[in-house]
């Protein structure tokens, strides 16, 4: 099963320009939202769940299984 995100298209839906900015404010460190955004790295279930919770959308949202078709 191959885990990804769209992180990076959720970021720019919700008009955020900059990793920086948005990564601020779902309250996560940039480097480590940047590792995210780009799938070199994928968030724990907590920092799902809290991502989901700041932009009010369900975890699958954002997070899907790339071998789905």
């Amino acid at each position: 099963m191959a885990i990804k995100n769209k992180l990076l298209e959720v970021r720019l839906e919700l008009g955020y320009k900059f990793a920086k900015d948005f990564a601020e404010f779902i309250g996560i460190h940039k480097d480590q939202y940047s590792r995210y955004e780009n799938n070199k790295a994928q968030p724990t279930l907590a920092i799902a769940y809290k991502i989901a919770k700041k932009i009010n959308k369900p975890i699958e949202y954002f997070i899907y299984d790339n071998e789905e078709s």
